[in-house]
């Protein structure tokens, strides 16, 4: 049987080395990029100049320096939080002020979020307006930075906390198989939330137009019509509002699936180029890798809630996360918050898994239009966004969702051959 002190001392270590792990593979990252820096790979100098992979190289060394400083900070919270009592401080406060257990657990539960949000807003001021706008890629006024984060608050109050009290009765009453009901729930949360974001979340915070465009709408629809997908309908997004970072998605799903592209991809690529990398997305859409990637990220959260369940019934859990009376707001609370230091190996397979899909993904736009296109509105999107040619490629393993630059395009042309 493990004891609390055990306990501690078992979370201690590995959040060290977890720690030590991101910082290192940063560090390699950093290493690797500078050492390329000089010369543009040669599969891209016909097309990158040496000034533009330059930038990417800077840019992707000040994001990852960054990253760096946030992996400190997040330790530091969590220690702070867990086993240097900040948890059961926000807790014996608000067990003060309230006298109902689950608004008790409620509110704990919200307090330290809002807290962590608080102490984080400064990283994501820098983020934006300094290391962004350093680079030319921020559009933000902190007016609309602040409008934006008031409607992010007022979406997961109203969201959010319905869930949360769902969530902790049913904790709190449903005995035993509470986590199966839980994982129910939180199923058909997503689900729903998938059905509305597309016409109800996402216009919160931009605009959306029809593509006014005929010429791509005739060449979309014949796409559209070959893939045997239908939405309802093709839209514009104002992504240079806030960013000029270029990108183009699908949301939704079932009859509510919508196709959105930045105005400022539609402003720098071709017609065909666009119908290109739309064909990629629609490879998603034909290989159902959303579906795919949902269905994992349910059965994890099976297991996760699952486990939890186990542990809430120990009391060198709460114990060795340093708190010392135990209920299941405090359980849930000190879950997710350890969870990711103890996830962060199955980054790679998820990494992986992802990568997969996008060579998946890019092997069906080669069927459907031209790889040579696909590659050509590539090239312009590295560009564009400043994506570094020469990642690290142990930091690729563990972080990129999608393949390396060289590797993607080396893929994309051996399809076109």
């Amino acid at each position: 049987m493990m004891t609390a002190t055990q306990f501690s001392v078992f979370f201690l270590t590995v959040l060290l080395l977890t720690s030590l792990a991101k910082l290192w593979l940063a560090r390699r990252h950093l290493l690797h990029i500078a050492a390329h820096r000089a010369a543009v790979p040669d599969a891209f100098q016909a097309h990158i100049a040496l000034e533009d992979h330059q930038k990417a190289a800077d840019y992707t060394s000040a994001k990852t320096r960054f990253a760096m400083w946030s992996v400190l900070f997040d330790a530091l919270m969590l220690v702070l939080f867990t086993v240097g009592g900040g948890v059961q401080w926000i807790a014996d406060m608000c067990n003060g002020w309230l006298a109902n257990p689950l608004m008790q657990g409620m509110a704990t539960v919200v307090a330290v979020m809002m807290l962590t949000s608080v102490l984080e807003m400064p990283f994501g001021l820098y983020l934006t307006f300094v290391l962004e706008a350093r680079f030319g890629f921020n559009k933000m006024t902190l007016a609309l930075y602040v409008k934006d984060a008031l409607k992010g608050l007022l979406v997961g109050v109203v969201l959010g906390m319905p869930l949360l009290l769902g969530v902790l009765w049913l904790m709190a009453r449903m005995g035993p198989s509470w986590w199966l009901w839980v994982w129910a729930v939180w199923v058909v949360f997503n689900l729903l939330i998938l059905l509305v974001y597309p016409a109800f979340i996402a216009p919160l915070f931009n605009k959306f137009s029809p593509l006014q465009d005929e010429t791509l709408k005739t060449r979309i629809g014949a796409l559209l019509q070959r893939c045997g997908f239908t939405s309802q309908g093709v839209f514009v997004m104002d992504g240079s509002t806030r960013s000029s970072h270029g990108n183009a998605y699908f949301t939704g799903f079932g009859k509510s699936k919508r196709i959105v592209f930045f105005d400022t991809l539609l402003a720098r690529l071709s017609v065909s180029e666009i119908e290109a990398v739309l064909a990629h997305e629609l490879g998603h859409f034909k290989h159902k890798h959303v579906v795919k990637r949902m269905v994992a990220i349910f059965a994890m959260s099976l297991g996760f809630l699952w486990l939890l369940a186990q542990l809430m019934q120990t009391d060198w859990f709460y114990q060795g996360l340093g708190v010392t009376t135990s209920s299941t707001a405090l359980a849930l609370l000190l879950f997710f918050m350890v969870l990711p230091v103890f996830s962060f190996l199955l980054s790679p397979i998820m990494s992986a898994s992802s990568r997969k899909h996008e060579f998946e993904a890019d092997r069906y736009a080669a069927q459907q239009t031209s790889a040579q296109e696909l590659i050509h509105a590539l090239v312009k999107l590295y560009q564009d966004n400043a994506a570094t040619l020469t990642p690290d490629p142990l930091y690729s393993q563990f972080y990129d969702s999608h393949p390396p630059a060289a590797v993607r395009i080396a893929h994309l042309q051996s399809l076109e051959a």
